[in-house]
């Protein structure tokens, strides 16, 4: 009771200092409304967007500048840019490119076995590194192979999309949601391996015999197209193979860091920004001043900033929304819906999260919908019980970002690669073939969690 009197006199207090005296409630949901309306007609940059609905929520006085901060979750933050430096810096060394033409030569240029190998590569490195930075590696190639074998290169980039977001799934770094998740709610590495990772390899295998039934068998090629491709040389791809060991070495430390920081207090936020910096510092110690300046502003340049002040200004938009007191509606609404049911409840998180993020980006929606989900914590029991419906929540999510070309950040980066390549992606063919795909893979989803945790 006097937690919930506190909460009212909390939301009283912000909404008597938004301008004019208008409802804080309103205001706030209009803000989010007018966000979600223009992240999903990509008129304007998402960016753009979210800083400018996150400075509405400060100027309108939703909240002060002080609250938005706080609202920043700064360690998804530092782990997104920890990654991409590190990640950034690696790919200099040839590896990537290495791996996925010696994966084509391992199969002999059969198109059949490339779609299956490529789908893997992307989904295990979508679990070790994140599914939108592997797709920026992957795709490059996999547009040069099909086009070498004369490929229609469609069927590769979506079956690489879904490879990406349901690899991505299976660790704490794999997926944008994920970070979410395990940052808010304090899940570390391993509990994303021990609950997300079998599921992940389930609905792995599921889409490979599904892609390969419908699509892989009828795929052919030239026997001089083949000849041709047999004829690259893996290792020329690596240009620097010293920058390759010490890349191995911190992505190990860092992974580690990973497994045993959570258990002493240490956020994968500073592991990540810690290996980024340890693997600057081995690229440039011996360099003069001048020169290191050069290679670190190089290294930041890798870092997809649009994508950190698009999370920056989400998480202050989510901020001004939660305090406003919204979400507590909305989660009061659930529980109503589901009866205050834990079941039912994480099911219709599962399925109302696959089917709202596939229609939207799963990001905006992760951001909006734990809070949310935090508000039912006491009703359902508290922190513990809830657990299976935040495991509903990152399924649901993730799967989800398979369900339409702007359901993913790596969705859209795909789709952007083949645009430049001359292979545009139709959001509506897209749409069409995904969609009930998704579904399917979401209905496996909901049996693994009836088994395991119901």
């Amino acid at each position: 009771m006097a937690a919930t009197e506190t909460l009212s006199s909390e939301i009283t207090h912000h909404m008597s200092n938004v301008i004019f005296g208008w409802d804080g409630m309103i205001v706030s949901s209009v803000i989010l409304l007018l966000v979600y309306i223009f992240i999903i007609s990509e008129r304007i940059n998402q960016a753009i967007i979210a800083l400018l609905g996150a400075s509405l929520m400060i100027i309108l006085g939703v909240i002060n500048q002080e609250l938005a901060v706080e609202g920043i979750d700064f360690n998804t933050i530092f782990l997104l840019i920890g990654m991409m430096v590190i990640v950034g810096i690696m790919k200099e060394s040839g590896v990537f490119q290495y791996v996925a033409i010696l994966a084509a030569k391992s199969v002999r240029g059969d198109p059949r076995s490339l779609l299956i190998i490529l789908s893997l590569i992307t989904a295990v490195f979508s679990a070790l590194l994140d599914n939108v930075t592997t797709v920026m590696l992957i795709v490059p190639i996999t547009l040069l192979l099909t086009e070498q074998l004369k490929l229609n290169p469609y069927i590769f980039l979506f079956a690489q999309i879904f490879a990406s977001n349901i690899g991505g799934m299976a660790t704490l770094i794999g997926d944008p949601p994920n970070i979410l998740i395990g940052s808010a709610v304090g899940f570390s590495f391993m509990d994303f391996i021990y609950n997300m990772a079998p599921i992940a390899l389930i609905i792995t295998i599921f889409m490979i015999l599904f892609f390969d039934f419908f699509w892989g068998r009828k795929l052919k090629t030239s026997l001089k197209a083949r000849a041709h491709l047999l004829n690259y040389k893996p290792r020329e791809a690596l240009t620097d193979i010293p920058l390759l060991y010490k890349s191995l070495f911190v992505l190990a430390l860092v992974v580690f860091g990973f497994i045993v920081g959570h258990g002493h207090g240490i956020e994968p936020g500073t592991t990540a920004l810690t290996g980024a910096a340890l693997l600057m510092l081995l690229v440039c110690y011996k360099d003069k001043t001048s020169v290191q300046s050069k290679k670190v502003h190089h290294a930041f340049c890798d870092v997809e900033w649009e994508t950190i002040f698009f999370f920056i200004g989400l998480f202050i938009v989510v901020a001004g929304v939660e305090k406003a007191g919204l979400l507590n509606i909305l989660g009061e609404q659930l529980l109503n819906i589901t009866d205050g049911d834990l079941e039912k409840t994480a099911f219709a998180v599962l399925w109302g999260s696959a089917i709202v993020s596939g229609l939207i980006n799963n990001i905006p929606f992760m951001a909006t919908m734990i809070p949310l989900i935090e508000s039912t914590s006491d009703s359902l029991g508290g922190a513990h019980a809830i657990v299976p419906i935040w495991w509903s929540l990152a399924l649901g999510a993730c799967l989800g970002g398979n369900g339409s070309i702007i359901a993913a950040s790596a969705n859209v980066m795909v789709a952007s690669f083949a645009e430049k390549a001359g292979h545009k992606i139709s959001f509506m063919k897209f749409l069409y073939l995904a969609f009930p795909l998704m579904l399917g893979t979401v209905l496996i989803a909901h049996i693994y969690i009836k088994i395991v945790y119901f």
